[in-house]
């Protein structure tokens, strides 16, 4: 996963976070949101995102040799 990737990601988390902390969204699609923020959180963290890997992406930059 690239830095631009990443970024991306932790930004939506944190717009995410926010819309369901603040109370804006709520109830099930509250929640919803809420799980997906995380899980962007966490493969932001680590680097690697399964759905990724199943449609054949990669936003990672190739190493120039």
């Amino acid at each position: 996963m690239g830095g631009t990737d990443r970024l991306i990601r932790i930004l939506a988390a944190g717009i995410l976070g926010y819309l369901y902390f603040s109370g804006i969204v709520t109830g099930t699609t509250g929640l919803i949101l809420a799980i997906v923020g995380g899980v962007f959180i966490l493969t932001s963290l680590v680097g690697f995102c399964p759905l990724y890997t199943i449609f054949g992406l990669n936003t990672c930059p190739t190493k120039k040799v």
